[in-house]
Order: structure tokens, then C-alpha cells, then sequence
């Protein structure tokens, strides 16, 4: 008897890990996410020391949302044996949740045990970018490029920070090396709107019309390249471009506007005050516009300032 039950206290943990290594087969196999996650759970009910359940179950979790259940498990995993790929997941999470601060953090740690791990150095960059850390970003951007230099992405993002540090000839430079590394319709409306923020109205128009060219149904480039057109004095472009774009998104204010000083610069002024009064309506349902500041929110008041404030006073006197 007593034989039998020392052979029984041996066989009994080989039988529970393997029934434990059954269900974790069974739950990489799985692709209902929620079931996925029932039978990670099984499986480390057997075998609490399954690191690698811990860390499919974490990406499950993060996959529906859980992002604090992700988490967890993610932490059990770096308390007992700390990797890589369980920083950078867990950064992922945090970001997610917006901890930007603890998204930086796992990042960094990520980077510092695998110094070949491109994708966190790269998230290390977005995060610090999100963070308004943007010299710190643009470093570890062009340390990503050095290895990946033909990601447009990373040229954009790069371009993005210099630009937030008001250095608009190095923006330039990326968003042009990002249109070299991938001539996209992206790409291109990238570079265009950039254009439009240093005041390029005719270089602008030019990458607009060539995104355009790529992809038809941008309406943001419709609207920007009508934003020029207005700008150029080239108000029949002006108009049938605002006009594409209400097409897609008829509550879009700003092409509305664009629209009522169009019609206002070529002296169509029943149009001009039309169209006002429909941007009016939707920035202002429950009362009347008195005073520009009610146009706050509008991409005319925050980029296009004083060509806007020089042609709204008159058409508001309509």
C-alpha cells in the first residue's frame, strides 16, 4: 500500500502537467479569444509556473480590451522572469490605457534587454513623441532609420516632431524622404499639408492633386486642396472642391466655410451667406454667431487667421 501511494505522489504531478500542457496546445489553437483565455486559465489552475501561459493569456486579454487583465499577467511573468517581448507587450497595454509614462518605461526596458528589438525602440519614439519629449523622440526615431530606412512612417513621425520644435526645413526634408520611400497618396497629403501650414499654397496643391490622383476618396484632401485654391485666388477649384467634400461629410464646417468665403471673394453673396449659416448651424445650434471666437474650433481661425478674420467680418454683416 505504501508503495502505491509513493507511486501515485510521483505520477500525480507528470499527469497534472500534462494535462496542464493539453490545454494550453488546446488554447493557442483556439480562436474564440474569450475561450482562449478560459483555458490559459485551466491550464495555470494545473500549473501556476506556465510563463507561457501567463503570456498568451495577457495577449488575449489585451486582444478584447482587458488591458488591465493584460497587465497582470504581463507583471507575474517580469517579477519571475523578466524578457523582452513581456516588457514591450506590457508597454503596449499601458499605452493603450493611456499610462504613457509606464508605456515609456517598459519600452526603454524592452530596448535595454535586446538592443536589436526595432519595434519597441520604434514605440519608445511614438510614446516620447505623445509625451512632448520630441528631441528625445527624434533621436530615437533616426536611430530606427539608421537600421529601417525604408519606413515612410517612422520619416513621418520624425517630420512631426521637428515640425512641433518649429524647425519646418528638417520637417520638410522628412516628409519628403517618407514620399521617396513610398510615393503614396499618404505620403503625398502628408507633405501637401505641410505646404499649407508654412503658407506653399502652389507646392501644396500640387501634392494634394497628386494624392488625389492615387486615392479619390480622400475628403481631407479635398478639403485642403480647396483650402488652396481659395488661397491662390483660384475660386472655381475653391468650389468644386469643398463642394467634393460636403459630398462625403455634409456636417464638415470648415468646408462650409470655405465654401461661404469663396462665394463671398467672387461676390455671390446670397451663396456666401447660405453656406455660412449651414456652418452656423452646426458650430452653433442653439444660438446665433456674435463674435469670432465662436469659430475657435475651425481650421480657418487656427491656421488661416488673418485671411479668414479680414473676409468673415464683412460676410457676418450679410
Amino acid at each position: 500500500m505504501k508503495r502505491i501511494i509513493t507511486i501515485t505522489l510521483i505520477l500525480l504531478p507528470i499527469l497534472t502537467f500534462a494535462q496542464s500542457n493539453k490545454l494550453f496546445r488546446k488554447a493557442i489553437r483556439e480562436t474564440d479569444l474569450n475561450e482562449k483565455i478560459n483555458l490559459f486559465t485551466k491550464a495555470l489552475e494545473l500549473d501556476s509556473r506556465n510563463l507561457d501561459a501567463y503570456f498568451y493569456r495577457g495577449i488575449a486579454k489585451n486582444d478584447i480590451g482587458d488591458y488591465h487583465g493584460a497587465i497582470v499577467d504581463y507583471s507575474k511573468i517580469i517579477v519571475l522572469n523578466p524578457d523582452a517581448d513581456t516588457y514591450y507587450n506590457r508597454g503596449n497595454s499601458r499605452y493603450s490605457l493611456k499610462d504613457f509614462i509606464g508605456a515609456k518605461n517598459d519600452y526603454g526596458k524592452a530596448f535595454e534587454i535586446d538592443s536589436t528589438f526595432i519595434d519597441a525602440l520604434y514605440s519608445l519614439g511614438c510614446v516620447k513623441y505623445d509625451l512632448g519629449e520630441y528631441q528625445d523622440a527624434i533621436k530615437d526615431f533616426s536611430r530606427v532609420i539608421k537600421v529601417v530606412p525604408d519606413q515612410p512612417k517612422t520619416y513621418t513621425l520624425r517630420a512631426s516632431a521637428y515640425k512641433a520644435l518649429n524647425e519646418p526645413k528638417k520637417a520638410l526634408k522628412d516628409y519628403s524622404l517618407a514620399i521617396i520611400a513610398e510615393p503614396s497618396a499618404h505620403n503625398f497629403y502628408n507633405r501637401g499639408v505641410f505646404y499649407m501650414d508654412i503658407n506653399y499654397y502652389q507646392k501644396a496643391n500640387i501634392d494634394l492633386s497628386t494624392a488625389l490622383r492615387i486615392n479619390r476618396n480622400n475628403t481631407f484632401a479635398y478639403f485642403y486642396r480647396g483650402a488652396s485654391y481659395l488661397l491662390l485666388g483660384k475660386y472655381n477649384g475653391a468650389i468644386s472642391d469643398f463642394s467634393t467634400a460636403l459630398k462625403f461629410d455634409a456636417t464638415d464646417f470648415d468646408a462650409l466655410i470655405g465654401l461661404a468665403l469663396t462665394y463671398y471673394k467672387i461676390g455671390d453673396f446670397p451663396n456666401a451667406k447660405l453656406n455660412l449659416q449651414k456652418a452656423e448651424s452646426i458650430l452653433s445650434p442653439e444660438k446665433n454667431i456674435e463674435t469670432l471666437d465662436s469659430f475657435a474650433n475651425t481650421y480657418w481661425f487656427q491656421n488661416q487667421y488673418y485671411y479668414f478674420n479680414n473676409n468673415i467680418k464683412p460676410l457676418l454683416k450679410l
